[in-house]
């Protein structure tokens, strides 16, 4: 069976150069993985059987009436959800349907696969976006940096063609590498609000309150009193109505007992989908809001800085953001997560040097305009 998810392993590879964050692959890789197993796994017919398996009274080819059932649906009885199996029904929800009866046509068991797998692609796409922008800028900068015999790559030549790219040739052109990973974490926490909706109308409005109910009716001390919110939306036993002709031409009705020995999967699939989505959901717009917070308040880059740069001053710190535009800061910090940090303490000490002297310039020459227009 393992031999099934072995087109996943390229999902599993470690990256050249890490441009992303943990709550970025936890939508790109994780949830990808997770919703491409699950596509295989509904779609092994050996390993779970039929997807539909009829009983009749054996006047019609039972190939034919599978094909048949699977095709044009089965439905359950809404009134015979509540009763007791072998008791008052054969099933939860398969019995005599009467004339007002609700009843419940299931459908959706033919898509299943190929939504997962749509839904894997959305999850990708803010990913594969980002690869397109990002450009392999900080594969390009860190190459051989990450060695911890760092001082064969680490030369003086290396280290002032970094600190001149950040501090002189690209300095304020990094805004809009910032923004444009923003605008993804921003389409993750759309696209986990989102596939919430998306479910919800294939599966006829039963999605979104799936999670809770199936919570509240694992706890209840008398299920039978309630329906099983499980049964209702991935019956295991259904019924069928086909339509033929008899000997003589005239039409007849017959019922068919259907075991869909899929739903046993798809009820746990969607429902470990459902807190996945809300888990996603919830870590997603966190991102956001702390993206946001750091992007606007630049005490919240200094103290990134100084995490990832340990032991440098807060004054050095504080001279970098200065000089840097929220985009330049934001590349230095990707940067941070890919070369050694030896490395990269050497390189935030040489661009706070630079700058400091950029800065004192600076200030002598504003008080100097002052004098002379005083």
């Amino acid at each position: 069976m393992l031999d099934l998810f072995d087109s996943l392993k390229a999902l599993l590879q470690e990256e050249t150069a890490r441009v992303d964050n943990i709550v970025f692959r936890l939508h790109s890789r994780a949830t990808v993985i997770l919703l491409s197993a699950c596509a295989i796994l509904v779609t092994a017919k050996q390993y779970i059987g039929e997807p539909i398996s009829c009983i009749t009274d054996g006047t019609i080819d039972k190939d034919s009436v599978n094909a048949y059932c699977w095709i044009y649906s089965t439905f359950t009885v809404s009134r015979h959800l509540t009763g007791i199996p072998g008791i008052s029904v054969a099933s939860p929800g398969v019995g005599q349907a009467l004339e007002g009866d609700e009843i419940h046509h299931h459908r959706y068991y033919q898509w299943v696969c190929f939504v997962l797998v749509l839904q894997a692609l959305m999850f990708y796409t803010p990913r594969a976006l980002w690869g397109v922008w990002e450009r392999g800028t900080v594969r390009l900068l860190s190459v051989n940096l990450d060695n911890p015999f760092y001082r064969d790559e680490w030369t003086k030549e290396r280290r002032n063609q970094l600190v001149e790219y950040f501090a002189i040739t690209n300095l304020h052109t990094h805004n809009f590498y910032a923004f444009r990973f923003l605008t993804c974490e921003i389409l993750n926490f759309c696209n986990a609000i989102g596939q919430m909706y998306l479910l919800d109308v294939f599966l006829e409005g039963q999605f979104t309150k799936y999670g809770p109910a199936v919570t509240a009716f694992a706890i209840e001390s008398r299920p039978f009193q309630r329906v099983d919110p499980m049964t209702r939306l991935f019956p295991k036993m259904t019924k069928c109505t086909i339509h033929t002709f008899g000997a003589s031409g005239s039409p007849q009705t017959r019922d068919a007992l259907c075991v869909l020995p899929l739903n046993v999967v798809n009820e746990k699939i969607f429902v470990f989908i459902w807190f996945w989505l809300v888990f996603l959901a919830a870590v997603s717009g966190l991102a956001v809001v702390y993206r946001m917070i750091v992007f606007s308040q630049p005490w919240a880059r200094v103290y990134l800085l100084r995490a990832t740069a340990q032991l440098i001053p807060r004054s050095q710190a504080e001279t970098i953001v200065q000089a840097f535009d929220i985009g330049d800061w934001f590349l230095l910090h990707q940067l941070s997560h890919n070369i050694n940090p030896i490395v990269f303490w050497e390189l935030v000490n040489e661009l706070a040097s630079k700058f400091s002297g950029k800065l004192a310039k600076e200030k002598v020459f504003s008080r100097f305009v002052k004098v002379v227009d005083a």
